[in-house]
């Protein structure tokens, strides 16, 4: 019987490991078995977000705008930083452990038959909540890719696409051009896709697939008004759902309060995206970038956030090079890190180090959203233990 969040997390250990996309299978075969017999209600609109960075905030922050505007919207983003049920939130409210203890309990027989991931039992849950919760839109964030990704198992109207980099090359391909070309399925059978300024070669691929593609120009996110999400590029994840907001009422989809739409994109708070804990005179940013691409987004707002950091330690997969980063960093701080692989007991123990021999001062610790919750815990614990 499962009956609470830390058996939830027990019972998806057994299909495959979360941590960083370590259990992606290809394709919808197992997704279309867990889906059989469920009887989903189809939803007023299902809009997929898509792309490298920045899918998260964009798909928060248009959940927001359709929520202010008066739809039940249900919002699966992924992963969580410290509870699997962040994943899953109705009118940005979590899914609570017994609604997904009912849920994973008629799951995991036909889950363990099929040998379902972990991220497919998780899609196939949020799907199930949300219909069993007669929400009135859907908003599904990508996990790798788009073309053979579990939330593209099911239709959608509508489709944005976050910019796209090098990233998950082993599953992807090693071009720009080959990550827009799977990256690009997320518009299949969408009457209304949008995407984020791209380079020039993804773009290119991205209008050969759809030439009615709309697409966000720099003046669009200079207009937002000021965030509370911090970061420059948080302006630009504004603009996409601002404008997608407007297309879909442009169509005829929905019916948008602007005002209020508008002021939920500006409250919007992003978990995980450089967030500021205070410890005495000290300031621990944490930030879930941990790949080239994201380094390359935030260095302009961390430029902006204090003179010099006492130490940026870095977090990635042993499968990504980060090399190419540390000549970016490396200006911006007194002490650079950079570990590959799971690690964190490295991590925490320099993090230590650095805080203890400086007082006060300004600390950056990058990631993937597990190591960064992690942090955020094992800060949590420190602190207390410091009284």
């Amino acid at each position: 019987m499962i009956a609470h969040s830390d058996s939830i997390e027990a019972w998806l250990a057994r299909l495959g490991q979360p941590d960083a996309d370590r259990d992606y299978r290809p394709g919808h075969a197992r997704m279309h078995a867990l889906l059989d017999g469920l009887a989903l209600r189809r939803p007023r609109l299902r809009i997929r977000v898509a792309g490298t960075n920045g899918k998260g905030s964009t798909a928060t922050m248009l959940a927001a705008a359709l929520q202010a505007s008066g739809y039940r919207v249900g919002l699966y983003t992924s992963p969580h930083l410290r509870r699997f049920n962040e994943r899953i939130r109705i009118d940005g409210v979590e899914a609570s452990d017994d609604v997904l203890a009912d849920s994973l309990q008629g799951l995991m027989p036909k889950a363990l038959r099929a040998g379902a991931s972990y991220f497919e039992v998780a899609t196939t849950m949020a799907l199930a909540i949300f219909s069993g919760a007669e929400v009135d839109i859907e908003i599904l964030e990508a996990g790798v890719g788009a073309r053979l990704d579990a939330t593209t198992a099911v239709p959608a109207e509508a489709a944005v696409l976050t910019p796209i980099g090098l990233d998950h090359q082993a599953w992807l391909g090693n071009t720009l051009e080959e990550i827009a070309g799977e990256k690009a399925w997320a518009m299949d059978g969408c009457s209304l896709a949008l995407s984020a300024p791209q380079p020039s070669p993804v773009i290119r691929v991205l209008r050969e697939r759809r030439p009615d593609l709309h697409e966000i120009e720099a003046a669009e996110a200079d207009a937002m008004p000021p965030l509370s999400a911090l970061g420059a590029h948080q302006r630009l994840n504004a603009a996409l759902a601002w404008r997608m907001a407007g297309l879909l009422e442009g169509k005829g989809l929905l019916k948008i309060r602007k005002e209020t739409a508008l002021a939920a994109i500006a409250a919007s708070m992003i978990p995980g995206r450089l967030q500021n804990l205070a410890w005495g005179k000290r300031r621990i940013w944490l930030d879930a970038g941990h790949n080239l691409h994201a380094v390359e987004t935030l260095l302009p707002s961390l430029r902006s956030l204090c003179e010099r950091f006492e130490a940026i330690i870095v977090l990635t997969r042993e499968d990504r090079d980060l090399s190419a980063a540390a000549p970016l960093l490396r200006p911006l701080t007194r002490h650079l890190l950079i570990g590959r692989g799971n690690d964190r007991a490295t991590l925490f123990r320099a993090l230590a180090e650095y805080i203890a021999a400086r007082d006060e001062g300004d600390f950056l610790v990058l990631g993937s959203f597990i190591t960064i919750g992690l942090t955020s815990e094992w800060l949590d614990g420190m602190r207390e233990i410091a009284g």
